[in-house]
Formats: C-alpha cells, sequence, structure tokens
C-alpha cells in the first residue's frame, strides 16, 4: 500500500538527525518526463516531509516544452498526489513543496538557456540561501548526456562556485554507454568538464533497501561470513522477473534489449555486492574497490562458447494475471521481425579463492509470471545423510533469500522434525520482513540515492572502471548474438517463467531455478 503524508516512519526518523545535507538546488533536465514525475518528485517530497532536505533548497526544472513556473509547480504537486496516492489532508504540505519551484524551456543544444540557467542559480544562492551547491540530474534519453554536460561546461556550471567551500555534482542516467568504446567516449566527455569525484552514476537498484542490507547482514553479523564461501556454497541464483512487458517504451527496448538494460547495470552490481570481500571501511572509495575486484575476477565468456554459458529468450503472445498480453514483436514500435531479446540466463563464474568452481546463475526477463527480484545463496547438502527412512532421502538443501522486491525481507530454510512420535523431517522457513520488523516501509530507492548524493557518499554509485568492466564482460554476447541475428533466439509464453532452455542451462549442472 502507498505511504500516506500522515504515516510516520520510523526507518525516516532514525536518520533524521544525522543525514540532513548543506544547502542546495537541484537542476533537473527532462523534468517534464516521466521518470521526473514516477520517481524523483515523489522521493523529493518524501525527504521534504521528512525534514531531511535542507532549509532553502530549490528545485529548478529544465525540458524543451515551454511552460511557467507556476505551471510547472503545479503539474509536479500532480505528479506527487497521483503516484503517492496521498490523502486530500495532505494538499496544503504539497502545494507548499511545489511553491517556487523554477522552470527553464530548453532544447538541451541551445546554449542561450544555461545562460538563464546560471542567473536563476545565482538569484537562488542569495534568495534561498543555496551559498552555490548545485546538483545536476540528468533525466534525459541517453543521446542528450553529451550536448548537456558540453553546455553546462561552456557555461561555467561543471565546476565548483568557489572550490572548497561549495559542491557541484552531476547524476546521470543508466544507461551509461551502450557498449564499451561508446561508454569510454561518454566518459571522456564527462571528466573533461566534470572531475570523477564529482560523477555519480546512479543505478536505482542500488538504492534499495535490501541490497544495501546485504552489507549489514554480511558484514555486522558473525554468522553468515565464515559460511560465505566455495566450502559451503553450493551455487548463487540471482533473480530480477516482471510482469509487465515494454509498455510505451518500445522504440528504446528495441536499441537497448534486457542484457543492456538490466544485466550490464543492475544485475551485475548486485551480483558484486553478493561476492565482494570485506572492505577496509564502510567509506565509498574502500566499498567500490572491492566491488571493482569482484568484476575483474568475472571470468568472461568468450565469443565462441556464448550459447554454453548464456540463454537469450523473446516472450510471444500469453496471459498474465488471467488476461491475454500480445507478443513483443506485436507490442508498439517494436519491429514484427526483431531479434531484442527480452529475457536472459546466465552463468557466470567468478575465479578467485573465495568463489572458485561456484557457479553463479542469473535469470530476468519481460512478462514473467510475477514480479520479483530475490538473491539466493543454496548451501551444499550436509555429507551425510543420517536419519535413514525418515525423509531424509529428499532432504532440501538450506537457502538463505533476499528478497528485494516486493515484500523486502530475508529467509532460511532450514530442516525440522516433524512432530509426532515417528522422525520424519520437514524443511521449514525462518523469515524476516521489513514491515512486520520496523512498522513500516524503508525509503524509496531514489530517497536513499539522491540524500547519498547530496552529501557527497558515492558508496551506492557506479565508477568509471566498474562500468568499463560491465561492457568488457557483456559485449562479446551482444556480438555474437548481432552475429546470430533469430538463430539461438528462445521463445517463452507471455506469463511463464522464461523459456526451457533456461531450465536446460542450469538442470545440466544436476540444479533447478527456484519457485519463486
Amino acid at each position: 500500500m502507498p505511504e500516506t503524508a500522515e504515516m510516520v516512519n520510523p526507518l525516516r526518523e532514525g536518520i533524521r538527525l544525522q543525514r540532513t545535507p548543506d544547502a542546495c538546488s537541484m537542476v533537473i533536465f527532462g523534468a517534464s518526463g516521466d521518470l521526473t514525475e514516477r520517481k524523483l518528485m515523489p522521493a523529493l517530497f518524501y525527504l521534504s516531509r521528512e525534514r531531511m532536505l535542507p532549509p532553502g533548497f530549490a528545485v529548478v526544472g529544465c525540458a524543451r516544452t515551454p511552460k511557467t513556473d507556476e505551471q510547472f509547480g503545479r503539474e509536479m504537486s500532480e505528479a506527487v498526489k497521483k503516484f503517492l496516492n496521498l490523502t486530500p489532508e495532505s494538499d496544503a504540505f504539497v502545494e507548499g513543496f511545489a511553491k517556487g519551484m523554477h522552470y527553464i524551456a530548453d532544447d538541451f543544444s541551445d546554449p542561450k538557456p544555461y545562460e538563464q540557467l546560471k542567473t536563476v542559480l545565482e538569484h537562488l544562492d542569495q534568495e534561498h540561501g543555496t551559498a552555490g551547491n548545485r546538483l545536476f540530474y540528468l533525466a534525459t534519453p541517453p543521446s542528450f548526456f553529451p550536448v548537456i554536460v558540453k553546455r553546462l561546461g561552456a557555461a561555467g556550471l561543471a565546476k565548483p562556485k568557489e572550490p572548497g567551500k561549495t559542491w557541484t555534482r552531476i547524476i546521470i542516467e543508466k544507461p551509461f554507454g551502450r557498449s564499451l568504446q561508446s561508454a569510454r567516449e561518454l566518459n571522456q566527455i564527462v571528466t573533461s568538464f566534470f572531475d570523477e569525484e564529482q560523477v555519480y552514476r546512479i543505478d536505482h537498484y542500488l538504492g534499495k533497501e535490501t541490497v544495501q542490507n546485504l552489507l549489514v547482514f554480511r558484514y555486522a553479523n558473525g554468522i553468515f561470513e565464515p559460511l560465505w564461501n566455495r566450502r559451503y556454497i553450493d551455487h548463487v541464483q540471482i533473480s530480477v522477473a516482471e510482469e509487465l512487458g515494454v509498455e510505451n517504451r518500445g522504440a528504446y527496448y528495441e536499441e537497448s534489449g534486457l542484457l543492456r538494460d538490466m544485466i550490464q547495470n543492475h544485475v551485475l552490481q548486485v551480483l558484486s555486492l553478493v561476492a565482494m570481500e570485506p572492505p577496509a571501511t564502510f567509506q565509498a572509495t574502500a566499498v567500490r574497490d572491492e566491488k571493482a575486484k569482484v568484476m575483474r575476477s568475472l571470468r568472461p565468456i568468450p565469443i565462441s562458447r556464448v550459447p554454453e554459458f548464456v540463454v537469450r529468450g523473446q516472450y510471444v503472445e500469453g496471459y498474465v494475471g488471467g488476461k491475454k498480453v500480445p507478443a513483443y514483436r506485436s507490442e508498439p514500435k517494436v519491429s514484427p521481425t526483431s531479434n531484442t531479446e527480452t529475457y536472459a540466463a546466465f552463468k557466470f563464474f567468478i575465479d578467485n579463492w573465495r568463489w572458485a568452481d561456484v557457479p553463479f546463475y542469473v535469470r530476468s526477463g519481460k512478462r514473467l509470471a510475477k514480479r520479483v527480484s530475490e538473491i539466493a545463496i543454496q548451501f551444499r547438502r550436509v555429507p551425510h545423510l543420517l536419519f535413514k527412512g525418515a525423509g531424509a532421502d529428499s532432504i532440501e538443501p538450506n537457502i538463505l533469500a533476499i528478497r528485494i522486491q516486493p515484500n523486502e525481507g530475508i529467509s532460511v530454510k532450514f530442516c525440522a522434525k516433524l512432530p509426532g512420535t515417528t522422525m520424519q523431517i520437514r524443511p521449514v522457513d525462518m523469515e524476516f520482513l521489513y514491515g512486520e520488523s520496523f512498522g513500516a516501509a524503508p525509503p524509496t530507492a531514489y530517497e536513499t540515492l539522491l540524500l547519498d548524493c547530496m552529501l557527497g557518499d558515492a558508496t551506492l554509485f557506479n565508477r568509471a572502471d566498474a562500468v568499463d568492466i560491465s561492457w568488457e564482460l557483456v559485449d562479446p554476447i551482444l556480438d555474437r548474438w548481432k552475429q546470430d541475428g533469430a538463430e539461438g533466439l528462445a521463445t517463452y509464453p507471455a506469463g511463464s517463467w522464461g523459456p526451457q532452455e533456461a531450465d536446460d542451462l542450469i538442470e545440466r549442472d544436476g540444479r533447478q531455478w527456484r519457485r519463486l
């Protein structure tokens, strides 16, 4: 259930006391887009309502559609009400949140609006006390990233107003490039105007509370980390499943595909958190160093062996939630002969001492049976079955499951004796759920990440070297798929759990995908 303005969230109460950033202005390029309305404005509203934004915090929207400051403020307040399902009693608070927002019509390539933006920001420094601290958010299509960065640099907006006293940061949405070459070209442009420590490459998956809790789970408990290695773990499964199809994003998806959209960023980032070594400190540099080491240790998949380790699929007509849905090739703005993948399954290996010979199975897809994301750690079976005739032959292995969405939480499966006079063994689950334990939903990913950026905490953001490594891993796969065309593209009915070929991938090793 969406949280209402009247609900008190103890999770936010706990961080309010220590996480208030310096006064600043936030400039959103692409302010009339879906991301701004659905994610950024609701996140900023929550931060404002919980008094985690600094006094005088200001928002400047930039987009191509002409409108006044008042129009922009009204549209943003309506977006907050719509996507947060707030009660009428909260209207006054929403109106106060949106009051004073500024807007600049900008086609992103014209230098004149950037001069206007510079004037507005200097005005806000005086009127709101933002003191020259600026956060730029690129919520536009990726094709606009280079031109916006160049225009900001040319207008003198890329560097801090007073180095050492004020800050300027830029958040860049995924995808950061669409290949290794394009990612490097984009990074060269960005770092020509912004220093690396100013650049925050956002991956909203890393802002999810359960993903962050993975680090606490591993490093704040003495029980699990000693078992977190090849000696005790049989394999790891990472699943990111979505019920939705491509909706109105057919044109984007035709250019992207699932590998670029999900695997190259979200999934590989989560995998690196699962597999990383303990960092020396919980500081951005230390954590990101360890994540990069994991990425470098991932065994590359040679182009000649891609079919051995990777399955790609595309959904055809089927039923989701009892409703008939069309095939991917029948979606708007999708080619009727498209070979774009909407599903992918991988088998990865990490070549280091901790994880040698432990397979990491990854799957993600559109139009699957339900929306669910989870990390499952399956431990090795007991070396000797003691309880003959007690159902021991079918004893299931211990599994630690970390649910990222929905119903965030952690469960542990272990074996127990069935009540009675005979020895019968059954698997049982011990569960922790955020909502039940803390009494409220955790902050959204964008709340966490926006606040971290304002505070200058880059721990949960991607670094340039990690982006490069991820593209080095997926480029050969993309090249092979381009060569193969339709050959090797499996199909699966919408509403299923993916193609049979994905089941074959894991079952060849004597294992099975978890039922989600």
